[in-house]
């Protein structure tokens, strides 16, 4: 950690705060709003909650599936599997958008999300951290599996806002978990003096490189994204 962040933050209070910080700003969303663009690539926002609805869903089904291995990711190697893959992501991209597109207003997309949010938040809670959890084919603890759940809800907070200037920016816990999750995947603390959001936006591919920080990154620079 830098010393904005000099401790380390808890995976359920960062998943609270991420999880909480992006219900904060879905909320007071309604349907003129959940047409406009956002950070990802073919997406409005609804579609970006539908997603975001997705991986609740998905957590929800992690916490309540015990894993009897031993875990081989942690909430950094969780990331190692992802690789840019412009073929897939398309496809993933559609499908969002196709399913999304079956809520003929946003208002029970929203609230479904919220609802949905919620339990995955109080889930967590109530969940031993130490204990092996299964998703998406590998075993973490549930600590480790809140961690990664905050990031992708704190990464998508910056998608969220782009078209909303008025909006409130990520919770600081979750963007801690990304600060720490992004020095993991690097190696070592970023070597550049980033403020939070630009660290999450720049090593995920949101923000282009300038050639000054090319040159501070070195061959480090090749690297990223480091996920996306």
């Amino acid at each position: 950690m830098t010393a904005e962040h000099p401790d380390a933050v808890a995976p359920v209070t960062a998943l609270r705060a991420s999880y909480g910080a992006f219900a904060a700003v879905v909320e007071t969303l309604g349907d003129d709003e959940s047409w406009l663009p956002t950070g990802c690539t073919g997406w409005a926002v609804r579609d970006l909650v539908f997603h975001c609805l997705s991986d609740a869903q998905r957590a929800l089904v992690a916490l309540h599936t015990p894993a009897t291995a031993p875990a081989d990711r942690d909430a950094v190697t969780y990331w190692h599997d992802w690789a840019p893959d412009p073929v897939g992501a398309a496809h993933g991209r559609r499908w969002t958008r196709v399913s999304a597109s079956m809520f003929l207003s946003f208002g029970p997309l929203r609230d479904l999300y919220l609802e949905t949010a919620a339990a995955t938040v109080t889930a967590g809670a109530a969940a031993d951290p130490a204990r092996a959890v299964g998703t998406q084919g590998h075993v973490l603890t549930a600590g480790d599996l809140l961690t990664t759940l905050a990031v992708e809800a704190t990464v998508h907070h910056l998608d969220l806002t782009v078209s909303l200037p008025g909006a409130a920016g990520p919770a600081p816990e979750g963007l801690a978990a990304v600060r720490a999750t992004l020095d993991g995947l690097l190696g070592r603390p970023v070597p550049l003096d980033w403020s939070d959001e630009h660290y999450a936006r720049a090593a995920t591919g949101r923000a282009p490189l300038t050639q000054e920080e090319r040159r501070t990154l070195g061959s480090s620079a090749e690297r990223l994204p480091l996920l996306s």
